[in-house]
Protein backbone atom coordinates (compact mmCIF):
# COMPACT_ATOMS: atom_id res chain seq x y z
CA UNK A 1 0.00 0.00 0.00
CA UNK A 2 1.23 3.55 -1.19
CA UNK A 3 2.21 6.20 1.58
CA UNK A 4 -0.54 7.92 3.00
CA UNK A 5 -0.72 11.48 1.15
CA UNK A 6 0.11 14.26 4.06
CA UNK A 7 -2.68 16.80 4.09
CA UNK A 8 -2.71 20.47 5.17
CA UNK A 9 -5.96 21.56 6.08
CA UNK A 10 -6.33 25.51 5.76
CA UNK A 11 -9.24 27.00 8.09
CA UNK A 12 -9.05 24.20 10.22
CA UNK A 13 -11.36 25.31 13.25
CA UNK A 14 -14.07 26.14 10.40
CA UNK A 15 -16.95 24.02 9.18
CA UNK A 16 -15.09 22.95 6.13
CA UNK A 17 -12.08 22.29 7.67
CA UNK A 18 -13.38 20.42 10.70
CA UNK A 19 -15.32 17.87 8.12
CA UNK A 20 -12.52 17.29 5.75
CA UNK A 21 -9.76 16.71 9.18
CA UNK A 22 -12.73 14.38 10.64
CA UNK A 23 -12.72 12.27 7.35
CA UNK A 24 -9.21 11.93 6.52
CA UNK A 25 -8.64 10.87 10.01
CA UNK A 26 -11.07 7.98 8.81
CA UNK A 27 -9.06 7.33 5.69
CA UNK A 28 -5.55 5.60 5.66
CA UNK A 29 -5.17 7.10 2.26
CA UNK A 30 -4.73 10.41 4.25
CA UNK A 31 -2.05 11.78 6.95
CA UNK A 32 -2.96 15.05 8.47
CA UNK A 33 0.09 16.85 9.01
CA UNK A 34 -1.12 20.43 9.32
CA UNK A 35 -3.82 22.18 10.50
CA UNK A 36 -3.52 26.09 9.58
CA UNK A 37 -5.89 28.39 11.55
CA UNK A 38 -5.71 32.68 12.09
CA UNK A 39 -2.84 34.17 13.61
CA UNK A 40 -4.67 35.03 17.57
CA UNK A 41 -7.38 32.33 17.10
CA UNK A 42 -8.08 30.92 20.54
CA UNK A 43 -7.44 27.25 18.68
CA UNK A 44 -3.80 27.86 17.70
CA UNK A 45 -1.60 25.36 19.25
CA UNK A 46 -4.16 23.18 20.16
CA UNK A 47 -4.70 19.42 19.28
CA UNK A 48 -6.30 19.14 15.67
CA UNK A 49 -8.13 16.07 16.73
CA UNK A 50 -9.88 18.46 20.29
CA UNK A 51 -11.52 20.51 17.16
CA UNK A 52 -13.20 17.35 16.40
CA UNK A 53 -13.98 16.22 20.16
CA UNK A 54 -11.36 13.51 19.75
CA UNK A 55 -8.25 12.60 22.02
CA UNK A 56 -5.07 13.32 19.88
CA UNK A 57 -3.84 12.90 16.30
CA UNK A 58 -0.12 14.72 17.09
CA UNK A 59 -0.97 17.77 15.09
CA UNK A 60 -1.24 20.89 16.87
CA UNK A 61 -3.00 23.32 15.21
CA UNK A 62 -0.58 26.44 14.11
CA UNK A 63 -0.64 29.79 12.46
CA UNK A 64 2.37 29.77 10.56
CA UNK A 65 0.55 29.32 7.32
CA UNK A 66 4.03 28.58 5.64
CA UNK A 67 5.02 25.82 7.71
CA UNK A 68 2.11 24.15 8.13
CA UNK A 69 1.89 23.61 3.97
CA UNK A 70 5.73 22.41 3.92
CA UNK A 71 4.36 20.06 6.28
CA UNK A 72 2.49 18.63 3.88
CA UNK A 73 1.90 17.24 0.39
CA UNK A 74 -0.83 19.14 -1.00
CA UNK A 75 -2.48 21.91 0.85
CA UNK A 76 -6.43 21.91 0.99
CA UNK A 77 -7.93 25.76 1.52
CA UNK A 78 -11.29 26.70 2.80
CA UNK A 79 -11.13 30.08 3.60
CA UNK A 80 -10.94 33.68 2.69
CA UNK A 81 -9.41 34.83 -0.63
CA UNK A 82 -6.38 36.56 0.80
CA UNK A 83 -5.57 33.26 2.39
CA UNK A 84 -6.20 31.27 -1.10
CA UNK A 85 -3.96 33.70 -2.57
CA UNK A 86 -1.07 33.67 0.30
CA UNK A 87 -1.44 29.95 -0.09
CA UNK A 88 -1.20 29.43 -3.65
CA UNK A 89 2.17 31.61 -3.54
CA UNK A 90 3.23 29.45 -0.75
CA UNK A 91 2.46 26.17 -2.41
CA UNK A 92 3.89 27.12 -5.93
CA UNK A 93 7.15 28.18 -3.63
CA UNK A 94 7.20 25.25 -1.94
CA UNK A 95 6.05 22.77 -4.93
CA UNK A 96 3.15 21.61 -3.13
CA UNK A 97 -0.07 20.81 -4.71
CA UNK A 98 -3.45 22.58 -3.72
CA UNK A 99 -7.12 22.33 -3.59
CA UNK A 100 -8.87 25.48 -2.75
CA UNK A 101 -12.64 25.54 -2.36
CA UNK A 102 -12.49 29.45 -1.40
CA UNK A 103 -15.33 31.60 -3.47
CA UNK A 104 -15.40 35.04 -3.51
CA UNK A 105 -12.34 35.46 -5.89
CA UNK A 106 -11.53 38.63 -7.98
CA UNK A 107 -10.38 37.97 -11.57
CA UNK A 108 -7.02 38.79 -9.93
CA UNK A 109 -6.91 36.16 -7.09
CA UNK A 110 -8.05 34.45 -9.63
CA UNK A 111 -4.90 35.01 -12.03
CA UNK A 112 -2.87 34.39 -8.77
CA UNK A 113 -4.37 30.68 -8.81
CA UNK A 114 -3.34 30.76 -12.81
CA UNK A 115 0.10 31.42 -12.10
CA UNK A 116 1.03 29.08 -9.41
CA UNK A 117 -0.28 26.30 -11.55
CA UNK A 118 2.01 27.34 -14.26
CA UNK A 119 4.44 25.40 -11.24
CA UNK A 120 1.89 23.32 -9.08
CA UNK A 121 -1.05 20.79 -9.80
CA UNK A 122 -3.92 22.99 -8.25
CA UNK A 123 -7.51 22.14 -8.19
CA UNK A 124 -10.25 25.00 -7.98
CA UNK A 125 -13.62 24.44 -7.86
CA UNK A 126 -16.34 26.54 -6.15
CA UNK A 127 -18.27 23.56 -4.65
CA UNK A 128 -16.54 20.26 -4.67
CA UNK A 129 -19.91 17.78 -4.10
CA UNK A 130 -20.14 15.36 -6.53
CA UNK A 131 -23.93 15.59 -6.99
CA UNK A 132 -23.07 19.56 -8.22
CA UNK A 133 -20.75 18.81 -10.15
CA UNK A 134 -22.89 16.36 -12.24
CA UNK A 135 -25.59 19.17 -11.65
CA UNK A 136 -23.28 21.80 -13.72
CA UNK A 137 -22.80 18.98 -16.55
CA UNK A 138 -26.68 17.96 -16.80
CA UNK A 139 -27.41 21.99 -17.14
CA UNK A 140 -25.20 22.33 -19.99
CA UNK A 141 -26.31 19.79 -21.59
CA UNK A 142 -30.14 20.92 -20.96
CA UNK A 143 -29.30 24.86 -21.33
CA UNK A 144 -27.55 24.47 -25.13
CA UNK A 145 -30.88 22.91 -26.21
CA UNK A 146 -33.23 25.54 -24.95
CA UNK A 147 -33.86 28.81 -26.58
CA UNK A 148 -34.27 32.33 -24.82
CA UNK A 149 -37.89 31.92 -24.74
CA UNK A 150 -37.10 29.99 -21.64
CA UNK A 151 -36.85 32.39 -18.81
CA UNK A 152 -33.76 31.58 -16.21
CA UNK A 153 -33.53 32.11 -12.75
CA UNK A 154 -31.26 30.67 -10.03
CA UNK A 155 -32.15 30.52 -6.36
CA UNK A 156 -29.22 29.39 -3.54
CA UNK A 157 -29.78 29.70 -0.31
CA UNK A 158 -26.73 29.08 2.11
CA UNK A 159 -26.47 29.87 6.21
CA UNK A 160 -26.38 33.07 7.90
CA UNK A 161 -22.70 33.50 8.33
CA UNK A 162 -21.42 33.25 4.54
CA UNK A 163 -19.89 36.63 3.69
CA UNK A 164 -20.37 36.00 -0.37
CA UNK A 165 -23.10 36.25 -2.41
CA UNK A 166 -24.17 35.26 -4.94
CA UNK A 167 -22.65 31.81 -3.54
CA UNK A 168 -19.69 30.50 -6.33
CA UNK A 169 -21.84 27.40 -6.76
CA UNK A 170 -24.57 30.06 -7.85
CA UNK A 171 -22.48 32.31 -10.53
CA UNK A 172 -21.07 29.12 -11.82
CA UNK A 173 -24.45 27.98 -12.90
CA UNK A 174 -24.79 31.51 -13.77
CA UNK A 175 -21.80 30.75 -15.91
CA UNK A 176 -23.55 27.64 -17.76
CA UNK A 177 -26.60 29.09 -18.82
CA UNK A 178 -24.78 32.37 -20.20
CA UNK A 179 -22.25 30.14 -22.39
CA UNK A 180 -25.37 28.41 -23.48
CA UNK A 181 -26.48 31.95 -25.13
CA UNK A 182 -22.62 32.69 -26.24
CA UNK A 183 -22.21 35.32 -24.02
CA UNK A 184 -20.47 36.36 -20.28
CA UNK A 185 -22.76 36.18 -17.25
CA UNK A 186 -21.78 39.38 -16.38
CA UNK A 187 -23.56 40.72 -19.21
CA UNK A 188 -26.90 38.79 -18.09
CA UNK A 189 -26.82 38.68 -14.71
CA UNK A 190 -29.86 40.35 -12.20
CA UNK A 191 -29.31 40.18 -9.13
CA UNK A 192 -32.73 40.68 -7.27
CA UNK A 193 -35.42 42.80 -8.26
CA UNK A 194 -36.58 46.27 -6.81
CA UNK A 195 -38.79 48.85 -7.94
CA UNK A 196 -40.86 49.40 -11.19
CA UNK A 197 -38.11 47.14 -13.12
CA UNK A 198 -40.49 46.71 -16.30
CA UNK A 199 -40.55 43.51 -17.98
CA UNK A 200 -38.45 40.76 -17.70
CA UNK A 201 -35.50 41.36 -20.67
CA UNK A 202 -35.08 37.99 -23.03
CA UNK A 203 -32.25 35.97 -22.39
CA UNK A 204 -31.60 37.99 -19.00
CA UNK A 205 -30.11 35.39 -15.72
CA UNK A 206 -31.80 35.99 -12.22
CA UNK A 207 -29.68 35.51 -9.39
CA UNK A 208 -31.11 35.50 -6.00
CA UNK A 209 -29.47 34.82 -2.49
CA UNK A 210 -31.18 33.85 0.66
CA UNK A 211 -29.08 33.80 3.91
CA UNK A 212 -30.80 31.99 7.63
CA UNK A 213 -29.97 30.03 9.79
CA UNK A 214 -27.84 26.97 9.37
CA UNK A 215 -28.62 26.04 5.71
CA UNK A 216 -25.66 24.22 4.68
CA UNK A 217 -26.27 25.03 0.75
CA UNK A 218 -29.44 24.79 -2.03
CA UNK A 219 -29.51 25.74 -5.46
CA UNK A 220 -32.34 25.68 -7.71
CA UNK A 221 -32.49 26.73 -11.51
CA UNK A 222 -35.76 27.40 -12.90
CA UNK A 223 -35.99 27.45 -16.48
CA UNK A 224 -39.64 28.85 -17.45
CA UNK A 225 -41.53 29.20 -20.57
CA UNK A 226 -44.84 30.17 -21.54
CA UNK A 227 -46.32 26.04 -21.42
CA UNK A 228 -44.33 24.49 -18.66
CA UNK A 229 -41.04 25.20 -16.09
CA UNK A 230 -37.98 22.84 -15.79
CA UNK A 231 -36.27 22.63 -12.65
CA UNK A 232 -33.04 21.40 -11.59
CA UNK A 233 -31.30 21.44 -8.81
CA UNK A 234 -29.77 20.37 -5.01
CA UNK A 235 -29.45 20.18 -1.49
CA UNK A 236 -26.99 19.69 0.51
CA UNK A 237 -27.96 18.14 4.14
CA UNK A 238 -23.83 18.51 5.73
CA UNK A 239 -20.27 19.32 4.74
CA UNK A 240 -19.05 15.92 4.33
CA UNK A 241 -20.05 16.18 0.33
CA UNK A 242 -17.78 19.00 0.55
CA UNK A 243 -15.03 17.31 2.13
CA UNK A 244 -15.35 13.93 0.43
CA UNK A 245 -14.89 15.51 -2.64
CA UNK A 246 -12.40 18.08 -1.56
CA UNK A 247 -10.31 15.14 -0.10
CA UNK A 248 -11.30 13.05 -3.99
CA UNK A 249 -9.29 16.06 -5.67
CA UNK A 250 -6.05 15.99 -3.45
CA UNK A 251 -5.47 11.91 -3.90
CA UNK A 252 -6.46 12.96 -7.52
CA UNK A 253 -4.06 15.23 -7.52
CA UNK A 254 -0.88 12.71 -7.39
CA UNK A 255 1.52 12.92 -9.66
CA UNK A 256 -0.52 15.49 -12.01
CA UNK A 257 1.59 18.07 -13.86
CA UNK A 258 1.29 21.26 -13.35
CA UNK A 259 -2.08 23.06 -14.50
CA UNK A 260 -5.11 24.22 -13.31
CA UNK A 261 -7.95 21.51 -12.82
CA UNK A 262 -11.40 21.69 -11.92
CA UNK A 263 -14.18 18.80 -10.26
CA UNK A 264 -14.64 18.15 -13.70
CA UNK A 265 -11.03 16.48 -14.38
CA UNK A 266 -11.53 14.96 -11.17
CA UNK A 267 -14.36 13.06 -11.66
CA UNK A 268 -13.73 12.23 -15.05
CA UNK A 269 -15.81 14.17 -17.30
Amino acid sequence: MPDPIRIAVLGASGRMGRAIMRLALDDARFRLAGAWVRPGSVADGVQAATLLGRGTCGVRVASDLAAVIRAADVAIDFTRPATAVEAAGICAAEGRALVSGTTGLSSGDRATLERAADRIPVVWAPNMSVGVNLLLRALDEVARRLGEDYDAEIVEAHHRHKVDAPSGTALALGEVLARARGRELAELMDCGREGQTGERVPGRIGMHSLRGGEIVGEHDVRLIAAGEELRLGHTAFGRDAFAAGALRAAHWLQGREPGLYGMAEVLGF
